[in-house]
């Protein structure tokens, strides 16, 4: 089955829309509000919404893009896919940084029918006492890695994989490459 250019872009979008985000013991506190945090956004996201999801970003994504474009972004990709469930795997924390791998499962709408899924490492910075999710702002997420070597070199990121179920088996996509 060939993958169209827009199968490609639901993926994209819904990997890039999760992410405008020595190691400590994490609390178990820590913990459950990042996963907390990480199940909410999801929950806007599939719920579409898209302007309580832009003011949960960190401020640092906040100031690359502004609402509307964000909010229209969103809207304009929300018909090629819909959102049904997501895996969060263990949380790692590290002072104001945190990280958990993510298996988000989707129905895929457009321009095929199919289920698909994205394997993605969530990164999560801690602002004014909220945890925000801040996967596709490298520029943020590197910043907290410079200043945190030990949690960068134990959790580098990891690029981001799709999957469309091909006769029940998941076949990957190439995201961000032409097929």
């Amino acid at each position: 089955m060939k993958i169209r250019n827009d199968a490609l872009a639901a993926l994209a979008a819904i990997a890039i829309t999760l992410g405008m985000v020595g190691t400590a013991e994490a609390t178990a506190s820590d913990e459950s509000d990042v996963r907390g945090t990480i199940q909410h956004v999801f929950d806007q996201l599939k719920s579409g919404e898209y302007g309580a999801l832009y003011d949960g970003l960190p401020s640092s994504s906040r100031n690359r893009i502004s609402k509307d474009r964000f909010v229209s972004g969103l809207q304009r990709t929300s018909n090629l896919y819909q959102l049904q469930r997501i895996e969060i795997g263990p949380i790692r924390v590290s002072g104001n940084l945190a990280v958990a791998d993510t298996t988000m499962f989707a129905h895929i709408s457009k321009p095929f029918d199919a289920d698909g899924k994205l394997v993605v490492q969530q990164y999560l910075i801690r602002e004014e006492g909220h945890w925000r999710v801040a996967t596709g702002d490298n520029a943020t997420i590197n910043r907290f890695l410079q200043a945190n070597p030990t949690f960068a070199r134990r959790f580098p990121i990891k690029r981001a994989t799709a999957f469309v179920n091909q006769n029940g088996k998941w076949v990957e996509v190439p995201l961000g490459r032409r097929t």
